[in-house]
């Protein structure tokens, strides 16, 4: 098979699909793999580091789209892509559908196999999700402490106080991977922390090793308008796998909210749970509304792409040797995990929970092909 990896082109995104261990791997199966010049550059890794590893370097994106009979990227097509996709090709990435119906509609008419990286399950767990929602979790206490600080606009609080002065006080809107590791980092820096899920075995379950400085509540609108109104930081943490996220946060909300208090919503990526949220970029990362920051950078891992292009290839590279292996369709029908990642197949939408999002026929991933 002939495996492609395009050079990201989201806006300020410095990951990159695969690393040079990827490459030898897939290359002594006996798989071809093109790597766009420079493409992993913003993660520390030269073209020439890809080329002993036995990768073949495309001086453009048109040449790898054109000649690989699957794509693997870390990000969403764009706009600029989605003609470049075809019939019977196989793009395995970050999609978040639910965000976009521009994109959904793009992919259903390529008639590409589009997998994503996010609804990919295992055990109940999302373990291709998992290492980019630990590298947001703990950005988001760090970006929303910097966002705090005065010159930013911020309330010009400390997060962790000190002697003598209150921390800052953070709310965290739920408790998956997202929400834990905002909770760990937090807490760590010294904050009053407070996190909130409607999972109450989860809440009992994180109560055995988060600290003591992070209290956990059943989240219900009433309790967290409560909680709001005390708040310098808000971390939107909320996943429906596949959907877009509940609306947790109303626009009225924010009149109840201290004036320079900043709220990042990591869920941006799924629509994201605050009714203010939109995408923003690491260019202009935030805007106000009603006096309060709103950062919702939908790549914040590009930030820190060494970290996150090394933990995410670490969990997807077992999944594209399966795919390089067996092709997409034998993949898909055989590899349960893999099946769960299909979310477009020939026209077709077969991840449910999309095809609700946007009112679209659903199809079973069997039917599909």
């Amino acid at each position: 098979m002939i495996v492609g990896i395009p050079k990201e082109i989201k806006t300020h995104e410095n990951r990159v699909a695969m690393v040079p261990s990827g490459v030898l791997e897939l290359t002594q199966a006996g798989h071809k793999v093109l790597v766009e010049q420079t493409a992993g550059v913003g993660s520390g890794i030269a073209d020439e580091e890809f080329q002993r590893a036995g990768a073949e370097m495309a001086k453009t994106p048109d040449e790898i789209f054109a000649k690989a009979d699957m794509i693997v990227k870390v990000k969403e097509p764009l706009p600029p892509e989605y003609s470049k996709i075809r019939k019977g090709q196989t793009v395995f990435t970050y999609f978040h559908f639910a965000a976009s119906r521009e994109l959904l509609d793009a992919m259903v008419g390529s008639g590409a196999t589009c997998l994503a990286y996010e609804t990919l399950e295992v055990g109940g767990k999302l373990p291709l999700l998992t290492p980019m929602s630990e590298v947001a979790g703990r950005m988001a206490v760090q970006e929303g402490a910097k966002y705090l600080e005065k010159p930013m606009g911020g309330r010009g609080v400390l997060l962790g106080g000190i002697p003598g002065v209150e921390p800052a006080m953070v709310l965290i809107l739920g408790g998956g991977v997202v929400g834990t590791q905002a909770a760990v980092i937090a807490a760590g820096m010294g904050a009053d922390v407070t996190l909130m899920d409607v999972n109450l075995d989860r809440l009992r379950e994180l109560s055995n090793y988060l600290p003591k400085n992070v209290t956990l509540l059943y989240s219900t609108p009433y309790s967290i308008r409560e909680r709001l109104a005390k708040a310098d930081l808000v971390v939107g943490a909320v996943l429906v796998p596949g959907a877009a996220a509940p609306r947790l946060v109303r626009r009225e909300d924010l009149k109840i909210m201290k004036p320079g208090a900043v709220i990042v919503d990591v869920a941006i990526d799924q629509g994201g749970c605050v009714e203010t949220a939109r995408p923003t970029t690491h260019a202009e990362p935030t805007y106000v509304i009603d006096n309060v920051i709103h950062y919702g950078v939908a790549n914040m891992p590009g930030a820190v792409a060494r970290t996150s292009t090394y933990g995410l290839t670490n969990a997807t590279i077992p999944y594209v040797k399966r795919l390089a292996r067996d092709g997409a369709k034998k993949a898909v029908m055989e590899d349960r995990a893999i099946r769960t990642a299909a979310n477009v197949i020939n026209g077709k939408v077969t991840y449910e929970a999309v095809a609700t999002c946007f009112g679209k026929p659903y199809t079973p991933v069997e039917q599909a092909f």
